[in-house]
């Protein structure tokens, strides 16, 4: 089938390429050969500037349900496609038993989780407790400190000062006493009063008195110049040192209940980490129950998507799925819509409120009528990806009227009315190229074809209209004469023109048609398709020297023009017959 199909497009190819050459030899013959080159009539009368394109059948209006549940499971139960349901019907049962184990796990370690944070709450409030009774203890222990120093220096001190200082006076007067009784013991003892022993006695008593009384100087020289000194110090330092505690106390008490809130924290955030994922996985096992939202028909995802994206495996019961796969279409309203795709090259004429006509292949053709909802801002991504050389902006077209024949995913095809002209001249769009920046044609003047400058309006990809510079019944030729293709852009000199030309039929000169477009360049070719492949080949290409990459395109080309554009490749080759 492959091979047929490439024979077509290189027989097209070839046929395309005589063609031309026959009627470059027929140009330079006179007038003689003019009669038979091929023209067209201008006619008057209506003329529709539309714009063709294939499009989908969907409805306006639908809820798309897609499955929630997180990577692949499989599809226990789906209701057949076609089925009418009611709101709250189950429609998908997805496998959730791995789910169920999984939660199983789950609530264990919330569980867990839970004992723990209720464990650091508690500790929290057991260091708060703890840390505010050590620091109460070293308030507590300086300020006894302070007072034990402030008790020293205000009480004790001064009662030991004034108790040396009685002492000495104490035995000052005992050593005055003494000193009087050892006087009259000594003139008692001289006049054989008092025996010896006694007047002994007493003079051991006033030493001794006088001893008590340096002793008490002593003591009071000690108070004043040690212990007084060595106390306050004492008692100083340890006030020092109660500061210090009670500082250490209160950065301690900070430090042990601020762990505490960190690890309660930390338990929290845990406990709530894993409750979150439990809720998690009961809100994944409810989603592997899909229900209906809604009244409406069920229509499978796989069903209604078009093109290459229709490729996927059909829903049935044991396929996987991913997570955000559509399932399931549910139109909620009678509604309908065409989605089609613009290409660049129209999206200029095409322009939401347009009228268009919608011709349905599976129902024998019924047409509808609706109008140009939405246009993309942005090309397709999708397509752009496959081709990046086709530039294809997405639109909407909604329907007028309902009709329950229409099913989602039914091919049409879309007639975009740009214009309609009741009463006005046209002329095929080939025959119009550019010269100088204008469009012209050639007109036969009796047997000889003369450039005619004219003022062209919209096309329809066949038909381009004219405002003026020609009249009804003037023949124009189909294929203009290669020696109008001295094209020559504004601001070009002669000279740069005259380097351009190419002598026929060596090798393709360049020409642009009625839009500027020229007919050269891959791309260019492929996006203009049957409307470019009239005017491009001037001279017939040597198969011999194609490559496979060369013949793949070809073919690609070929079987991307429609039923129409390839019918008329195929009067183009002969000549419009």
């Amino acid at each position: 089938m492959k091979n047929k199909s490439l024979i077509i497009i290189l027989f097209i190819v070839i046929a395309i390429g005589a063609g031309g050459m026959f009627l470059l030899g027929s140009s330079d013959d006179g007038n003689s050969a003019a009669k038979n080159l091929s023209t067209f009539a201008v006619k008057r009368g209506p003329l529709t500037i539309s714009v063709m394109e294939s499009g989908t059948i969907k409805a306006r209006d639908q809820e798309i349900l897609k499955s929630e549940v997180e990577g692949r499971v499989s599809i226990l139960y789906i209701i057949d496609e076609g089925t009418r349901v009611k709101k709250g019907e189950l429609l998908v049962e997805l496998d959730g038993s791995t789910l169920v184990d999984r939660k199983i796990d789950q609530e264990i370690r919330v569980q867990n989780t839970e004992a723990t944070f209720i464990r650091a709450r508690e500790n929290l409030a057991v260091a708060k407790n703890r840390s505010k009774s050590d620091v109460d203890k070293a308030k507590l222990k300086f300020e006894f400190a302070k007072q034990d120093l402030e008790k020293y220096i205000k009480g004790e001190y001064p009662n030991e000062l004034k108790k040396a200082e009685s002492n000495i006076q104490l035995a000052k007067e005992r050593v005055a006493r003494s000193e009087e009784k050892l006087k009259w013991s000594k003139r008692l003892f001289s006049e054989k009063f008092i025996s010896q022993t006694e007047l002994q006695t007493d003079q051991l008593a006033a030493n001794k008195d006088k001893v008590d009384l340096e002793i008490a100087e002593n003591n009071l020289s000690l108070l004043e110049d040690y212990t007084k000194k060595r106390r306050i110090a004492q008692l100083e330092s340890d006030v020092n040192q109660r500061r210090v505690d009670l500082e250490i106390a209160e950065r301690e008490a900070i430090s042990d209940v601020v762990q505490a809130e960190v690890d309660l924290r930390a338990k929290e955030s845990e406990h709530k980490r894993q409750t979150s994922k439990l809720e998690k996985l009961e809100e994944q096992i409810v989603k592997t129950k899909i229900y209906a939202p809604g009244e409406g028909l069920v229509i499978y995802a796989t069903s209604a998507k078009p093109g290459w994206r229709g490729n996927e495996e059909p829903l049935d019961e044991g396929r996987e799925v991913r997570e955000r796969e559509e399932l399931i279409y549910l139109p909620t309203t009678s509604s309908s819509k065409v989605e089609v795709g613009i290409h660049e090259t129209s999206l200029d004429k095409v322009r939401i409120g347009l009228p268009a006509k919608i011709t349905v292949d599976a129902l024998d053709g019924k047409e509808f009528s609706g109008k140009v909802a939405k246009i993309a801002p942005l090309p397709d991504a999708q397509r752009r990806w496959m081709n990046p050389d086709l530039q294809v902006y997405n639109a909407e077209i909604y329907l007028d009227s309902s009709d329950d024949s229409l099913r989602t995913g039914m091919t049409c095809m879309a007639e975009i009315i740009i214009e309609r002209y009741n009463d006005t001249l046209y002329i095929p769009i080939q025959a119009v190229i550019k010269v100088d920046g204008k469009p012209t044609v050639y007109v036969l003047n009796g047997d000889k074809p003369e450039p005619v400058t004219i003022e062209t309006g919209l096309d329809n990809n066949r038909m381009i209209r004219v405002i003026s510079g020609l009249d009804e019944g003037q023949k124009v030729l189909l294929t203009p004469p290669l020696s109008s293709g001295e094209i020559k852009e504004e601001g070009e000199t002669d000279d740069k023109v005259k380097s351009n030309i190419a002598p026929a039929p060596k090798e393709n000169t360049p020409r642009e048609n009625a839009r500027g477009e020229t007919g050269t360049g891959e791309k260019q070719r492929r996006q203009k398709g049957t409307r470019q492949g009239k005017r491009d080949q001037t001279k017939k290409p040597d198969m011999s020297n194609m490559t496979e990459e060369q013949k793949t395109k070809m073919k690609e080309r070929f079987e991307k023009m429609s039923p129409q554009e390839k019918e008329k490749m195929q009067k183009q080759m002969t000549g419009g017959k």
